[in-house]
């Protein structure tokens, strides 16, 4: 009776690990000590250049620059190393643990430089890798069956679908996970294009085309990923149509009308427009609305669908020359022909005047109080202002006009008194009176 009652007690206690599980944990040990150095090694020569690959491909000093991006090298190198070891051979139990918390490690820490590299808040990379690092421990392990099915197991019913804690955990992880991957791809995509040799507003055209390809891309890979059937968003898309077709239709148009103004390229970042009462150069083309920059610092956003259907001044469609005209009047006792060449002379003295087309002065004609010209001088850069040119222009032929006694008129009246009542006479002798004897007592 007694040893049956022993005998019960030692099959409860856990079995003692045998000498081969022994051996494996240590040869597994001993590759992942591997692993860890190549990573090292890959990270201490390949980093650097894979930093310089970023920022050349990306354009920017960003936070998976430098220090990050070695980590997120010698980590991904780890966790590949191990994942072939654990591949190759039955391990045993202790062995299996060595890997799966080595592996489980690599990919957490690799996933919170992922999510904290593409700027996302510091928490959400760390909840994200802690998480990381649990399933893929368990997943590894063996026992995540329990962990899943007791998180399936909370949950609330919405008509016949089940919205369980684990759906939701799934979700939120695939969709950050996605969502870093997508920005990644976006700034490389982005910077890619922007030192391409199409001109801006095919720039603009194919980074948006291309930020909505793959973020379409990473939704339907997220749907895959989760096993949700495409068929089920039939009814849900239906829902979304009928609310663009009466909710979002000035911003569904706005969206196509900015399309069609990058591919027509009627209207391009850089150009100078006049629409209505807004005149600047277009200085962003967006989803909704262009941005017009002014002279004044102020930023007009013009809806897209207003540069389709309203009448637009584009003054560099073609090409930036601009042709400004000046009004000019000088007296009728000046020397027409010296006053044009001193005008052509102030074209030419301001810098922003073109030599081609040269500057002309036309006198137009004959005014009430002075002979009027016009000087027409084209410039190439309307962006820079026109009334700073125009101001520029007329002074230099102030000092030229000036400076050769050339008489600018002014409108001037001259009074005749033809009759002035009694009283004014008195009052205007008293005056005079007044004014002798002050001049007496001087």
């Amino acid at each position: 009776m007694m040893e049956e009652f022993l005998g019960y007690f030692e099959s409860l206690a856990p079995e003692t690990p045998r000498n081969i599980q022994l051996i494996e944990g240590a040869v597994a040990a001993a590759l992942v000590v591997l692993a860890l150095a190549a990573g090292w090694i890959l990270s201490k020569y390949i980093g650097p250049r894979l930093r310089h690959l970023w920022e050349t491909r990306a354009g920017y000093e960003s936070e998976l620059a430098g220090r990050r991006i070695r980590d997120m090298t010698r980590r991904a190198t780890t966790f590949i190393l191990c994942g072939l070891f654990i591949g190759i051979y039955d391990w045993g139990l202790i062995a299996q643990v060595v890997f799966a918390l080595t592996i489980a490690a690599t990919m957490g820490l690799f996933t919170n430089d992922l999510i904290r590299g593409v700027r996302m808040p510091d928490w959400l990379g760390t909840t994200m890798g802690l998480a990381v690092f649990v399933s893929v421990a368990l997943a590894l392990v063996g026992n995540i069956d329990r962990i899943t099915t007791a998180m399936s197991r909370v949950g609330i019913d919405v008509g016949t679908n089940r919205i369980s804690l684990l759906v939701v955990v799934t979700t939120i992880m695939t969709a950050v996970i996605l969502l870093a991957v997508a920005r990644v791809l976006m700034k490389l995509v982005s910077h890619v294009i922007s030192n391409s040799d199409l001109d801006g507003a095919q720039k603009v055209l194919g980074q948006k085309l291309a930020t909505v390809a793959i973020l379409g891309a990473a939704f339907v890979l997220g749907l895959d990923v989760l096993g949700i059937d495409l068929t089920a968003l039939a009814v849900f898309s239906g829902a979304f149509g009928l609310a663009i077709g009466f909710g979002m239709q000035k911003t569904i148009g706005n969206l196509i009308a900015g399309i069609i103004l990058l591919m027509d390229r009627s209207i391009k970042p850089g150009d100078v427009i006049a629409v209505g009462d807004s005149f600047g150069w277009v200085n962003k083309i967006g989803v909704r609305a262009v941005s017009v920059l002014t002279r004044e610092g102020k930023e007009h956003l013009i809806p897209n669908e207003n540069l389709m259907t309203q009448e637009v001044e584009n003054w560099s469609y073609s090409n930036k020359n601009v042709r400004i005209s000046i009004p000019v009047g000088v007296s009728y006792n000046t020397d027409m022909d010296q006053a044009i060449d001193l005008m052509k002379q102030a074209c030419v003295d301001v810098p922003r005047v073109l030599n081609h087309p040269k500057p002309v002065v036309w006198m137009l004609e004959f005014g009430d109080n002075s002979v009027n010209f016009e000087i027409r001088c084209w410039i190439n850069d309307p962006q820079s202002g026109v009334g700073n040119f125009k101001a520029a222009v007329l002074k230099r032929v102030w000092d030229l006009f000036k400076e050769h006694e050339i008489e600018i008129p002014f409108p001037q009246r001259d009074v005749h008194i033809r009759m002035m009542p009694e009283s004014g006479m008195k009052s205007l002798n008293i005056e005079s009176e007044n004014r002798s004897g002050t001049a007496a007592a001087d």
